[in-house]
């Protein structure tokens, strides 16, 4: 279960559609699901209330009906209680009103809040500044308790290092530990990637990787704020903590060429970047373009582009070219020799939805007891040493 690659397109999409109906197979022995005081019930936990951890908390509570919510925290205490009540209007119209149980008690704000969380909780939910995902990520797998957490990973390599210790401590707990890069769990792109390994665009020669685009959103400074509490109210615009915009935007598209490429690790890159009309301070620190060209065994070469301005073109694609034709990962068309395009059959977010989707495999790793680890693919553990 650790990535798609490792099933056929037939199990891919069988494993999908049952995915929500295992977590809640009946008749096993109670003791397997013993987490909450004995009880078969899982408690969730959020670290981060902003938009990305209010969607997946929410998704959390949706894959599995033996979840509740018991505890968020953030910086700001106002972000927690916005979550909170998000999402408790999003389990009500989903027939759960019961799924959400934060008192006023357990919404916590702090620095050290996480450890809090992380003690009232079976699986924590993890999207807040991206500095903080390592350390977080490793606690909680120290503390005994799944883990979901978002993209980036690590920002600087005693980041990536500590993440790798705790995706390696997460496979000797028989934890589960679930990435964030959601490509890997949508069924189109993984039909299409499967393709391409099955050869139908021939040998790959290059891929094109581009996100280009406006900045991310931008807040006034509200009054009485301090610095550090400034920028982690924008954390996106500051590289300290979100790790600038290629680890942070483009990371999806270079998990998917990684990915069309069978996980290879480049040899060498070059590149370019810097700040040429987001200057003003509200944008923070971080640059507002780059171009990176990665080699990789064989001479295959990947172009990375990403950029976050205003008023320009904007593209945000995977492309894959080959001896025969050329794969379009997030359109899931293959063009040349081959002519081929995935279609949706379904509606359902248990079987379409990739965010959905993540949070269904890593409840059923829990319930079946066969954990879901993304660690393979989740870092560039042959890179990074």
């Amino acid at each position: 279960m650790n990535t798609y690659n490792d099933v056929t397109r037939r199990d891919f999409l069988k494993t999908s559609a049952t995915a929500a109906a295992t977590v809640g197979v009946a008749g096993l022995a109670a003791s397997r699901f013993a987490h909450a005081a004995g009880s078969d019930m899982l408690r969730v936990g959020m670290i981060g209330c902003g938009g990305r951890n209010t969607g997946a908390g929410s998704q959390a509570l949706k894959a599995d009906p033996g979840t509740k919510l018991v505890a968020m925290c953030d910086i700001f205490l106002d972000r927690v209680k916005n979550a909170r009540a998000a999402i408790q209007n999003e389990l009500t119209r989903s027939g759960r009103p019961d799924a959400v149980q934060v008192p006023d008690s357990q919404c916590l704000t702090g620095f050290d809040s996480f450890k809090q969380v992380i003690a009232l909780s079976d699986v924590v939910c993890i999207a807040n500044g991206a500095k903080f995902h390592p350390y977080h990520a490793l606690s909680a797998i120290q503390a005994g308790k799944h883990v979901f957490v978002e993209k980036p990973h690590g920002i600087d390599p005693y980041t990536v290092k500590m993440m790798r210790r705790a995706c390696a401590l997460a496979k000797e707990k028989q934890l589960c530990i679930v990435s964030g890069l959601h490509s890997r769990y949508h069924p189109g792109y993984a039909e299409t990637i499967q393709r391409v390994h099955d050869g139908a665009i021939g040998a790959i020669v290059s891929i094109e990787e581009n996100f280009l685009r406006a900045p991310y959103g931008v807040t006034d400074r509200k009054p009485g704020l301090t610095e550090l509490e400034w920028q982690c109210s924008t954390q996106y615009h500051f590289r300290w903590l979100s790790g600038d915009d290629v680890p942070q935007s483009l990371v999806h598209n270079m998990d998917r060429a990684r990915w069309a490429l069978k996980e290879a690790v480049p040899v060498k890159c070059h590149g370019l970047g810097g700040r040429s009309s987001m200057t003003e301070p509200i944008y923070g620190d971080v640059f507002d373009h780059h171009t990176v060209v990665y080699e990789f065994p064989n001479g295959v070469r990947v172009y990375a582009l990403c950029r976050t301005t205003t008023g320009c073109y904007d593209e945000d694609s995977s492309l894959v070219f080959g001896s025969k034709g050329m794969a379009n990962v997030k359109a899931c068309r293959i063009t040349g020799e081959t002519k081929w395009r995935w279609q949706q059959t379904s509606n359902d977010p248990h079987q379409v939805d990739p965010y959905q989707i993540e949070h269904d495999r890593l409840f059923a790793g829990i319930r079946s007891g066969k954990p879901v680890n993304n660690g393979d693919y989740q870092l560039l553990r042959k890179y990074v040493h």
